[in-house]
C-alpha cells in the first residue's frame, strides 16, 4: 500500500482521534528541503491528507499543498482546489451543473427554509437525504472538510458560498462522521495505486469569470479540460490574480480577451519567461492586436488584403490630400479594436473629418480602409500551421458588422460551421500565408470574399472557440487537437531541457 501522511497544524488537533503514525505536524512537513531531496524522491508514491487551516494563497496549509505537489506526491486538497476555493467565480464554474440537483432536492422537499448550511467530510454528511449532494460537490471540489451554503432567491436554490473548515471547527458528532469516512476515503482512494490518474503536465487557462464577450464560452472551457485530462495534462482555470502562481504549470493558454497594454499580455511574458508553453504568445499578442501592424505586415509581403492608407495624427498635410484616390463609403479602424468595436463605416469626407479628430485622441494612428460589403465573413482557424476549423460569420440583422454595439445590448449574426474541404481553395491559402507571417499559434483570420477576390481583414491571435460554434464539425476532437499541440509542445520542452 501507498503510504500516507496527514497533517495537521498541531498535534493536538488530533487528540479526538486514536493515535495514527500517519500524523505529522505541519511545521515537520515543510521541514523538508533539499538536504532530504533523496527521501523526498523515495517519497513520490505518498498520499497526503491537507488537514491543516490557513489555505488561502500563502497561508501554512497552502504551502503543504504546495511542496507537496512540488515533490510529486498526491495531495487533497491540491493547489488548483484551493485557488478555485479562493475564487467565488471559479466556484460557481465548477459547480454550474449542480443546479438541476439542487432544483431535484427543492422539489423533493428535501431543501427547507431559505438557506440550508451542509457539512461535507470527504464527501459524506450527516443528512442522509443530501448525500448525494454531499458526494457531487467533494468530486468537483476535492477538499477534506468543506462547508457549503445553500440560499433559496426566487424559489430557485443555488450555492451561495462554499469554504473549507478545519479539524476545530467539528462539532462531538461530526468528530465521528470524520473518523468513520476519513478511514473509508483512506481504504478506499488514497491506499489503492490506481484510484487516481498521474498527470504528466500541468496546464493553466487564463479565464475572467466576468468577461462579457470572453473567447470560450463554459462548455468549452469544459470540454478543453475533459480533453486534457484524457491525454494526461491536469487543467486548471486561473484568473489574473493568480500571476504569482504561473511557475506551478507546464503550459498556459489565454482563453481572455488579450491586449497590449494588459495583464493578459504581461502574463504571457512571465510565462514565457519561466519556460513555459505560452498560447497565445506575447510574439502573437504583439503582432496581432494592431491592425495598423497587420495592414503594413500583409501588404508588405504580397498577402491579399483591403486598399487603404494610414493616416497620422500629426500629418501636416490636408485630410483630403491623404485620401485622394479613395471612394466613399469607406471604413476607419483604431488600431486595436476588438468584436467589431472601434470600427467606423464613413459615409462623406465630412464624416470622415469628424470620426478622425475624435478617434485620434485616443490613437496617433488610424487606418482608413476600402468597405468590401459582404453577407458574411469566413473565419479559419489555424493552429501550429494547420486549419482547425472554418465558419462563417454573419452580419447582424440590418448592420454592416458582426457585432451591433449601436444599441443597449451587443447584438450579433448567424454562423455556420463548415468542414474545411467544402472552403474556397482560395480562402484556406490567404489564411494560411497570413499566419505564417504571424507564427505558429492559435489565430482566427478573418476573410471577405467577392467574387473571385479574397482579401484577408485581420488575424486574431486570441479567437473564439465556443461550444456550438466552432466545434460543431468536429466535436470533442477540436479541443483534443487544441490539447494535443500543448502535449507535444511541452514534451519537447522537457526533452530539450534534458538534454542541457
Amino acid at each position: 500500500m501507498c503510504p500516507l501522511r496527514i497533517v495537521v497544524d498541531r498535534q493536538e488537533d488530533w487528540r479526538p482521534y486514536y493515535p495514527s503514525e500517519d500524523l505529522v505536524g505541519a511545521d515537520d512537513f515543510l521541514a523538508l528541503d533539499r538536504r532530504h531531496r533523496a527521501a523526498a524522491d523515495q517519497d513520490r508514491s505518498t498520499h497526503v491528507i491537507n488537514l491543516c487551516g490557513e489555505l488561502d494563497y500563502l497561508g501554512t496549509g497552502y504551502y503543504v499543498s504546495l511542496l507537496a505537489q512540488a515533490r510529486g506526491q498526491r495531495v487533497l486538497p491540491s493547489v488548483e482546489t484551493l485557488n478555485e476555493l479562493s475564487r467565488k467565480a471559479l466556484v460557481d464554474l465548477q459547480l454550474d451543473s449542480l443546479a438541476s440537483l439542487l432544483g431535484d432536492l427543492a422539489r423533493q422537499g428535501r431543501l427547507v427554509g431559505d438557506s440550508v448550511t451542509l457539512r461535507v467530510l470527504f464527501g459524506e454528511c450527516r443528512e442522509p437525504e443530501l448525500a448525494r449532494l454531499a458526494r457531487k460537490l467533494f468530486e468537483r471540489l476535492p477538499c477534506p472538510l468543506l462547508e457549503a451554503r445553500l440560499v433559496r432567491r426566487h424559489d430557485l436554490w443555488r450555492l451561495g458560498r462554499v469554504k473549507p473548515l478545519t479539524l476545530r471547527d467539528l462539532s462531538a458528532d461530526e468528530q465521528d462522521l470524520f473518523a468513520a469516512a476519513l478511514n473509508r476515503h483512506s481504504r478506499k482512494v488514497w491506499r489503492t495505486p490506481k484510484a487516481r490518474r498521474r498527470y504528466r503536465f500541468d496546464l493553466a487557462i487564463l479565464v475572467d469569470p466576468k468577461e462579457a464577450m470572453p473567447p470560450s464560452n463554459r462548455s468549452a472551457l469544459k470540454a478543453f479540460i475533459r480533453a486534457g485530462r484524457k491525454l494526461g495534462i491536469d487543467v486548471s482555470l486561473i484568473t489574473r490574480r493568480d500571476a504569482g502562481r504561473l511557475a506551478e504549470f507546464d503550459g498556459l493558454f489565454i482563453r481572455e480577451t488579450t491586449a497590449l497594454d494588459h495583464h493578459t499580455y504581461r502574463m504571457a511574458r512571465l510565462a514565457e519567461h519561466e519556460g513555459l508553453v505560452v498560447i497565445d504568445a506575447p510574439r502573437d499578442i504583439l503582432r496581432c492586436t494592431n491592425k495598423v501592424y497587420l495592414h503594413a505586415l500583409l501588404r508588405a509581403r504580397g498577402v491579399p488584403a483591403p486598399d487603404g492608407v494610414l493616416l497620422k495624427r500629426r500629418d501636416r498635410r490636408p485630410l483630403a490630400e491623404r485620401v485622394a484616390g479613395l471612394s466613399f463609403p469607406m471604413v476607419l479602424k483604431i488600431p486595436d479594436g476588438s468584436f467589431s468595436r472601434g470600427v467606423v463605416k464613413i459615409e462623406s469626407f465630412e464624416q470622415l473629418e469628424r470620426e478622425a479628430r475624435r478617434l485620434f485622441e485616443d490613437s496617433a494612428l488610424l487606418l482608413l480602409q476600402e468597405w468590401l460589403p459582404t453577407e458574411y465573413d469566413w473565419r479559419i482557424g489555424v493552429l501550429d500551421g494547420q486549419v482547425l476549423f472554418a465558419s462563417r460569420y454573419y452580419m447582424a440583422r440590418g448592420h454592416w458588422q458582426i457585432y451591433d454595439h449601436s444599441g443597449a445590448r451587443v447584438k450579433s449574426g448567424g454562423f455556420t460551421t463548415h468542414d474545411p474541404t467544402e472552403v474556397p481553395p482560395a480562402v484556406i491559402k490567404a489564411a494560411l500565408k497570413a499566419t505564417r507571417l504571424i507564427g505558429d499559434g492559435l489565430y482566427g483570420v478573418d476573410l471577405k470574399q467577392t467574387g473571385d477576390r479574397v482579401v484577408v481583414i485581420e488575424v486574431n491571435d486570441n479567437p473564439n472557440v465556443d461550444a456550438g460554434v466552432e466545434d460543431t464539425v468536429l466535436g470533442r476532437a477540436l479541443y483534443e487537437r487544441i490539447m494535443r499541440v500543448f502535449l507535444a509542445r511541452m514534451e519537447l520542452h522537457v526533452r530539450a531541457r534534458a538534454s542541457e
